[in-house]
């Protein structure tokens, strides 16, 4: 475990839940081509029959926002990271993902989360922008951002991927963020049963599966407050109003879709936090049941 200096209550949106701060590090606004690539059924029309949707996640022509960050907390001394982003000066065929340059590790160091304190990182699945900052180049070469971390991904995750007949922009996405933390050993692989794992105290993985085979859900809980961390299982909270809305890229569409729908008739009407990977400000809120089926209530960041 290592020591970092106080936060900057400024430097990172949080949400409290229980005794544990949940911070949301920013990386980017993905352009408004996005959406309709991503989630080609969320078309204008479908997007717009939501009024809740406005302003906060789609606009008035029905454009998705589609945001990508991370999320950190400290929970029993540990400083954890989920998901890790693009990454910056990563070669990638999405012009959207290729080459960033964004001040992440600067606001992730803000917030109390220098990469050398960092002692675990939870990786919902195996994309290239929930890898990307694995890895930082230094003297030429991709070596882990959290050197003193261990990353964890489920087991079932990184077995298919090794099986798989990638491309050669999803195996540049391993060359470069997820093989050079595996050659430093820090890679832990997961069984994740039905009924979820317990990784730390107040902390277990969900199996989410669909989108990737091993996706996982991250739960948070403290002092009776419970949060849920959705990753790609949710990409838009259009979703919650028509969970058939499935993701280009989902491996399997119709898992998909049965873990989409078991996850958020397992949060309706709770008070658990949803917090969504991808979701545009103010990204977080509470599951309640709408004109047959869903919307987000959203909840924003506390205030400082």
């Amino acid at each position: 475990m290592s020591t970092a200096p106080a936060p900057d209550p400024a430097a990172a949106p949080s949400w409290t839940v229980g005794d544990v701060a949940v911070h949301r590090i920013d990386e980017v606004l993905l352009p408004p081509a996005t959406g309709p690539w991503l989630l080609p059924d969320a078309t204008p029309d479908i997007v717009a029959a939501q009024d809740w949707l406005r302003p906060c996640f789609a606009d008035d022509k029905g454009t998705l926002r589609i945001d990508s960050h991370s999320f950190a907390f400290t929970l029993g001394g540990l400083r954890i990271l989920v998901d890790t982003g693009i990454g910056n000066g990563k070669k990638r065929a999405n012009p959207a993902w290729h080459d960033l340059d964004t001040a992440y590790l600067e606001d992730l160091t803000a917030a109390g989360f220098p990469p050398d304190s960092v002692d675990l990182v939870i990786l919902t699945h195996l994309h290239a922008d929930h890898v990307g900052w694995n890895t930082r180049k230094a003297d030429g070469e991709w070596v882990p951002t959290f050197p003193h971390a261990r990353y964890l991904t489920s087991r079932t995750e990184r077995e298919f991927w090794a099986g798989y007949d990638m491309e050669e922009a999803r195996e540049q996405m391993f060359r470069d963020s997820v093989i050079p933390v595996e050659e430093a050993g820090l890679l832990d692989l997961v069984g994740v049963p039905a009924e979820g794992v317990e990784v730390v105290p107040g902390l277990r993985l969900l199996p989410t599966p669909g989108h990737t085979p091993g996706h996982v859900a991250v739960e948070l809980t403290s002092r009776g407050r419970r949060a849920l961390i959705t990753g790609d299982c949710i990409h838009h909270p259009v979703q919650l109003a028509h969970p058939a809305i499935g993701a280009r890229v989902d491996i399997d569409p119709e898992q998909s879709e049965i873990s989409r729908r078991t996850l958020l008739a397992s949060l309706t009407d709770t008070d658990t936090l949803v917090l969504g990977t991808h979701f545009a400000p103010p990204t977080a809120g509470h599951v309640v049941l709408h004109e047959g089926g869903y919307r987000l209530s959203p909840v924003h960041a506390d205030s400082h």
